[in-house]
């Protein structure tokens, strides 16, 4: 079912270099669009060029051109894609699929069976923003203090210093009262902002059993109910979808920070592949990208006369870095790379949000069907599909959900955490990284483990996410902070012609395993010992023998997904003698003019979906760029 909406998004400028100056109008699928060639064509130098049309690249350009004086380029390797199911709110996760992904498969993961898993990240105008499943959540204060904490006392990398662009980034609209009423929504506007064209939107339908889940949590000790998704606290709360609430569809990075500007100081140009970043003296003065166009590849070559920005993503950045000689020594060498920065932080300390399904089933939970019938079963459907067509109501509105839990450990393991934590703060943290593991990233990976133990004693770090459906069952546990590392390397035996080799490294710390038990049991305390239990709960899975982690060793190991599709932290903000990549200008060490602005500058994950987060980190980028050009441009 196709939504009625035709997007009216103006004259998108697009570029391609091609042979002969020529200018042709094109209709591509519901967009109009200009395809610009000749002398319109990419310039041979532009003040900023951004590697990565993606959640941070396009906010980051829009912003600096807004002035109508700074030109920029975006290189993007994916197209401009127009579809019903990115588009449309019902589509949940329209990353599942190749599409609009890259292909990359993980390497077999010794503690999954050697199960390979896919490795999920956007490859079109927009990114991953616009293939997730629109979850409007952020961390808590303490997840952004860890950050800057790596620094000392004074870092802006904090929840303070954080929170003005976490509200700058979005623009949020309040949910509608008759729904807000039903199922007792509550927000605090407080928290958020209104100077984005990205929206933090709401559903017109909820599930109205959520109540029942939400009210069960008040049964368990010690759990908190914050006013607001955005309040930086652990609890059970409600939180808002990546939507347009007046057009009930997606809003991402293309929507807000790309469709309808048509600025001559803002280009962007598509399938183009950066294979390098140009290093001259220490400093970064542009960048290299082919293009295929029939059976020829062309490379080009573009000027940044003022500085190269990689936000090409915690798989792509790395790689990009590896790939100009920026990165671990051996590795590069191994490529027949020559090492213009030896900087071994490169492509390591790879994070991202495991889930494990666990299934438990409410007998008597008849309040209304279940979301996941919707789709099988053809009364509902027409249903729904009556609905939306009628003035997009209804479950089609809605995408994921947009009610949680998000639990610290000594919430959802009073008995255990400490030792726990203790068990933690013990270990020989190098034992759980790769062999010849440089020291200051064993150094950075220690320095985590230290904070997160302190974190594991702490309620306002959430390491629980449980969402919340609405019907009769449970869902995917997501643990929002794993303790193993895992790397993002170029493949030495073709590092320019194939795609980095990603190894997650699961379960390479045991003490994810202590951690998850932790979940399986506070799970199935919920359900069976809150007043759940009068729905007659049964657990399907896993089996109940399933209590100690040599039991879920082997279950997890034919279950776990590595990845919840939030890969973070390969170039990490952190003091480069702690295996930083980045420091707190989000400038590459050893480098000048080049920074990386994406999630791999996370050095450790925050509690939470990770979109919003960097919206955040783009915005803040945009301020430390602007300062450093008032600078230069102030007298001596």
């Amino acid at each position: 079912m196709r939504s009625a909406y035709i997007a009216k998004l103006g004259f998108v400028t697009l570029l391609f270099a091609a042979n002969g100056p020529f200018t042709q109008a094109h209709h591509h699928s519901e967009l109009q669009l200009r395809f610009l060639n000749g002398s319109s064509q990419v310039r041979s130098s532009y003040d900023y060029v951004i590697v990565g049309a993606g959640t941070a690249g396009l906010t980051i350009a829009d912003r600096l051109t807004a002035d109508g004086e700074s030109t920029v380029l975006v290189v993007e390797n994916g197209d401009i894609v127009d579809s019903p199911r990115i588009r449309q709110v019902y589509s949940g996760a329209a990353a599942m699929g190749p599409t609009w992904s890259y292909q990359i498969n993980s390497v077999p993961q010794a503690n999954l069976n050697n199960r390979s898993t896919a490795v999920l990240a956007g490859n079109l105008v927009g990114g991953s923003s616009a293939i997730n499943a629109m979850m409007t959540v952020r961390g808590t204060s303490e997840d952004y203090d860890r950050w800057g904490g790596f620094f000392g006392d004074n870092s802006s990398w904090s929840w303070d210093g954080l929170l003005p662009y976490l509200k700058k980034a979005l623009n949020f609209v309040p949910p509608d009262p008759a729904v807000a009423e039903l199922v007792n929504i509550t927000y605090d506007t407080s928290y958020w902002g209104n100077s984005s064209g990205v929206y933090a939107g709401w559903p017109y339908f909820q599930w109205p059993g959520l109540t029942t889940q939400i009210e069960a949590f008040k049964d368990i000790p010690g759990v908190e109910f914050p006013p607001d998704s955005g309040a930086g606290k652990a609890g059970v709360y409600w939180f808002p979808t990546f939507m347009d609430p007046k057009l009930v569809q997606r809003s991402y990075a293309r929507t807000g920070h790309f469709d309808g500007i048509n600025r001559t100081n803002h280009d962007v140009v598509t399938k183009s592949h950066v294979t390098k970043i140009l290093l001259e003296d220490g400093t970064a003065t542009g960048v290299v990208f082919r293009q295929k166009i029939g059976n020829a590849t062309t490379h080009i070559t573009v000027k940044a006369n003022r500085e190269v920005i990689l936000s090409a993503g915690a798989i792509h950045s790395p790689q990009i870095l590896q790939l100009s000689g920026i990165g671990p020594q051996k590795l590069l060498q191994s490529a027949g790379i020559n090492t213009s920065v030896d900087l071994p932080g490169v492509g390591q300390n790879f994070q991202d949000h495991p889930m494990m399904f666990m299934s438990i089933v409410l007998a008597n939970f008849t309040t209304h069907p279940s979301p996941s019938d919707m789709f099988g079963n053809p009364n509902f459907t027409d249903w729904a599909e009556e609905l939306w067509k009628a003035n997009k109501t209804g479950p089609y509105s809605m995408g994921i959900g947009n009610a949680a839990a998000w639990l610290g450990m000594p919430v959802i393991s009073p008995e255990r955490f400490e030792s726990i934590a203790s068990k933690l703060e013990s270990q020989d943290h190098a034992a759980h990284l790769p062999p010849e593991t440089d020291e200051t990233v064993i150094a950075g990976y220690s320095a985590q483990m230290k904070n997160m133990a302190s974190s594991i004693r702490s309620s306002n770090t959430a390491f629980y996410n449980h969402v919340l459906s609405g019907g009769g069952s449970s869902g995917s546990l997501i643990d929002l902070h794993p303790l193993s590392r895992g790397t993002v390397n170029i493949n030495t035996t073709d590092p320019f012609n194939t795609e980095p080799i990603v190894d997650y490294r699961a379960l390479s710390n045991p003490i994810d395993l202590d951690v998850m038990v932790e979940f399986l049991r506070f799970t199935k305390r919920y359900f069976f010992e809150t007043r759940l239990k009068e729905l007659i709960p049964r657990q399907v899975q896993p089996p109940d023998y399933v209590n100690e982690p040599e039991d879920l060793a082997g279950f997890l190991a034919e279950n776990l997904s590595p990845s919840e599709f939030h890969p973070s932290g390969t170039c990490a903000m952190m003091p480069r003698e702690l295996g930083g990549v980045v420091d707190e200008s989000l400038k590459v060490y050893g480098v000048k003019n080049l920074r990386v602005v994406d999630a791999s500058i996370m050095p450790t994950l925050p509690g939470a979906n990770t979109c919003q987060t960097v919206y955040a980190i783009a915005e803040k980028a945009v301020d430390l760029i602007k300062a450093d050009l008032q600078l230069g441009q102030a007298p001596n």
